[in-house]
């Protein structure tokens, strides 16, 4: 297995972020790695999300859990390997909370993929969610 984390504080409301990230077709306003994204239906447990990135291959995410204002958790399968990135808020005290990304890359060959994929895929992360806060704030 191969994973990586990455969290920040901030004193934007959990419900803030929560819309954010449940408006998927708008993700591209604080997370510069998407030049396109669609989602099947509502989003929660079972929504399929096809994200594009700049330059890249279509990747197709399924929500595997949903809890309203405090987490999701995406998967995205390439043959052998599941990427599995959960998505969290933790609430530290009445005004801060710390918001959580972090991946797990699962499966046949994840010991030598995942060091060669994963930094690749989480390397934007802290710049993302510096951008996600920054506009939960408003």
């Amino acid at each position: 297995m191969w994973e990586y984390e990455h969290g920040i504080e901030t004193t934007a409301a959990p419900e803030a972020i929560w819309r954010l990230w449940a408006d998927v077709e708008n993700w591209g306003a604080w997370n510069a790695e998407i030049e396109k994204i669609e989602i099947s239906g509502p989003f929660g447990t079972g929504a399929r999300i096809t994200m594009t990135p700049p330059g890249d291959d279509p990747v197709e995410l399924t929500v595997a859990e949903a809890v309203e204002n405090e987490l999701f958790v995406d998967e995205a399968r390439f043959g052998d390997l599941l990427l599995r990135t959960v998505h969290r808020i933790d609430r530290l005290d009445r005004d801060r909370v710390r918001v959580v990304y972090r991946m797990e890359i699962t499966g046949t060959g994840a010991d030598e993929a995942g060091p060669q994929i994963g930094p690749g895929i989480t390397a934007d992360w802290p710049d993302t969610m510096a951008s996600l806060v920054e506009l939960a704030r408003r």
